[in-house]
């Protein structure tokens, strides 16, 4: 069973007001009124703002889904066309600038970069032991957050290792992408030198962590070479392996297992309602993703988004053991489970764009402990952000695409479809072009319904060919909010087309 701590956590502004939720990690919930510039003056306090830093991961459920419903993966779905609007324009390809759900995006990964900066502002204030650890720690979050940002929207502003103020919007501009990069990436670099290969707790930042990502980073500006170095740090420093059952990492007992290089914590034990979604302590995502009014085994209802297409259904090869994983077939579920309920079997709704797939791995699990809250806002399911899968994948990509050694990259490749198939008789024995396509597909099979789809699709030139209604030079960024433009007061240039 998972154990969780929580605590009290500060609140800050980026613009305006982020509600602070509780978080992980700290043992008691102390009451304290904080003045913020005279804070940091102990280890827990370092340790209290890095826990603020950490519980801005639980709102990332939001770039899962949207990573997909945005990618020729799935359809929106939902109750009907008009349900979350956001989604729906996101799905169609004609979102604008005045989108809630991308106000979302922008403003919690923001809040998320503003806790980190919060801790590195005042990094020299206390000395303490175990205060290189929270320094690796907060620059991982900040990398972090800021690479979602730059995925979405291209080039943000920041403001070095301080918090952004009221008026700074109209003084600072957006960074260059190539600078947002190359403060990410020596965040990562920091991060991966100075954090511990073992995390201290259940969902901390590990060296690996840091590596994953950097090498991930390198990968989105085609920077092959740097890319398979720090992906090839994962791989051989022993500390992760692919598990044997695909099924069971999605499930429980499958959590921060030896292919979670970095899996974001969820619990059910703390509810939340429509009125603040990232003060859920549960993965929203999963009950958006929910069979509607369903009745059945194993899973439970929810609001049928985030809907499988038959062509990516079909995606997978004769014989590949994950589309069961991946993609749940309601109707032969319902046949194979008629006897169900004393043979009144399995009873669903159906919803919005309806194709009769679901997205298997992240569908609502039935639970016994008492949730908080509406139900399908705190399902327990962690999210898996980095699996080791993916890192193979993406360094097959960085020694093929890079020109660099195509024989280890079909190795690592071939690791991942052995897995899938269970023999060596599916490997994949193509050099080149082909090879690329190849590793391409795989990844989409082997990631599907995990949120990578869109930015894989961008980043290697094919969303125009791929997802209805792209537009190119466009729909490759999305727009900043409306609000952001209006406070920047024409600091900010919209992005392209928007």
């Amino acid at each position: 069973m998972k154990k969780y701590f929580f605590t009290t956590i500060i609140t800050l502004t980026l613009f305006s007001t982020l509600i602070s939720c509780s978080d992980e990690f700290v043992a008691e919930k102390p009451a304290y009124s904080i003045d913020s510039e005279n804070y940091f003056n102990s280890k827990e306090e370092y340790d209290n703002a890095l826990v603020a830093a950490y519980d801005l991961l639980q709102s990332t459920y939001v770039n899962v889904l949207l990573g997909e419903i945005a990618s020729d993966n799935t359809l929106c779905g939902g109750e009907s066309p008009t349900d979350v609007i956001g989604f729906q324009q996101i799905d169609d390809m004609i979102h604008t600038p005045v989108n809630s759900n991308l106000k979302d995006v922008w403003g919690w990964m923001f809040a998320g970069v503003q806790r980190a900066n919060y801790i590195l502002e005042f990094k020299d204030k206390t000395d303490f032991t175990g205060k290189t650890q929270v320094i690796a720690e907060a620059r991982f979050l900040r990398a972090y957050y800021q690479f979602e940002l730059v995925k979405w929207f291209g080039g943000i502003p920041m403001k070095g290792d301080a918090r952004f103020k009221i008026g700074d919007e109209k003084i600072i501009g957006r960074a260059s992408v190539a600078d947002v990069y190359a403060s990410i990436e020596a965040d990562l670099t920091f991060a991966a030198a100075n954090l511990s290969p073992n995390a201290s707790q259940t969902g901390r930042a590990t060296k690996g962590a840091a590596l994953a990502l950097l090498g991930k980073a390198y990968l989105f500006q085609g920077k092959f070479s740097q890319a398979a170095t720090a992906l090839d740090g994962v791989i051989t420093s022993g500390k992760y392996s692919l598990v044997t059952d695909y099924n069971a990492m999605f499930e429980a007992e499958g959590e921060n297992g030896p292919e979670s290089v970095f899996e974001v914590q969820y619990t059910d034990i703390e509810g939340a309602g429509f009125g603040c979604l990232q003060c859920s302590e549960g993965n929203v995502a999963v009950g958006f993703n929910g069979i509607r009014n369903y009745s059945g085994p194993l899973f439970s209802s929810g609001y049928s988004f985030n809907i499988p297409t038959q062509e990516s259904a079909d995606a997978f090869e004769t014989g590949d053991k994950r589309k069961a994983v991946a993609i749940l077939d309601i109707n032969a579920w319902a046949s194979a489970n008629a006897s169900y309920d004393n043979g009144n079997g399995v009873t669903f709704g159906k919803g919005n764009e309806d194709t009769g797939y679901f997205n298997r791995k992240y569908l609502p699990r039935k639970r016994s402990s008492a949730a908080q809250g509406d139900l399908n806002l705190t399902n327990p399911n962690n999210y898996r952000a980095i699996r080791y899968a993916d890192v193979l994948l993406m360094a097959a990509e960085a020694y093929n695409r890079g020109g660099i050694n195509d024989v280890k990259a079909k190795e690592y490749l071939n690791q991942v479809r052995r897995r899938a198939f269970g023999d060596n008789t599916h490997d994949i024995t193509t050099g080149g072009a082909q090879l690329t396509e190849d590793i391409l597909t795989e990844r989409r099979v082997e990631l599907l319904g995990e949120g990578h789809r869109f930015f894989d699709l961008v980043r290697t030139g094919k969303a125009v060919s791929k997802i209805p209604g792209f537009k190119a030079n466009k729909n490759e960024l999305f727009p900043l909010p409306i609000e952001e433009i209006q406070f920047a007061a024409g600091n900010w240039a919209q992005n392209p087309g928007y």
